[in-house]
């Protein structure tokens, strides 16, 4: 993960701890741990264990009723700057929308915290 956007996804989890004292369900906020420069090693640990390329970065498994619409939990790709999503991350944004996610490409903390805020109601 790009350093910018580390420091993007470390706040917004900063903050979900903070206000989950009020809205317990942002303790269940967690990361996937897909992108970033690996020893080939470890990375082949992890593909076999399981991880795969355009994953989202973040998932709420909160299921609301948003906008009308009923979803199973909430994915959340993290970006920063102008970093665009790839076709595998879009890929797996269909996909996951598909099977009854809802799913947002955020830039920064600010717009996450603010999809999340939208999400939870």
């Amino acid at each position: 993960m790009k350093t910018l956007e580390h420091h993007e996804q470390v706040t917004l989890m900063r903050w979900a701890e903070y206000q989950a004292k009020t809205r317990p369900e942002l303790a269940l906020l967690f990361a996937i741990p897909n992108g970033g420069a690996r020893h080939p090693a470890v990375a082949g640990k992890l593909k076999a264990e399981g991880v795969k390329a355009g994953v989202p970065d973040l998932f709420l498994p909160v299921p609301r009723t948003w906008r009308g619409m009923a979803f199973c939990g909430f994915f959340i790709e993290m970006k920063a700057g102008r970093n665009k999503p790839t076709a595998a991350q879009i890929e797996w944004h269909v996909k996951l929308s598909q099977q009854g996610f809802r799913v947002a490409v955020c830039y920064g903390w600010e717009a996450a915290k603010a999809a999340i805020e939208d999400y939870l109601g």
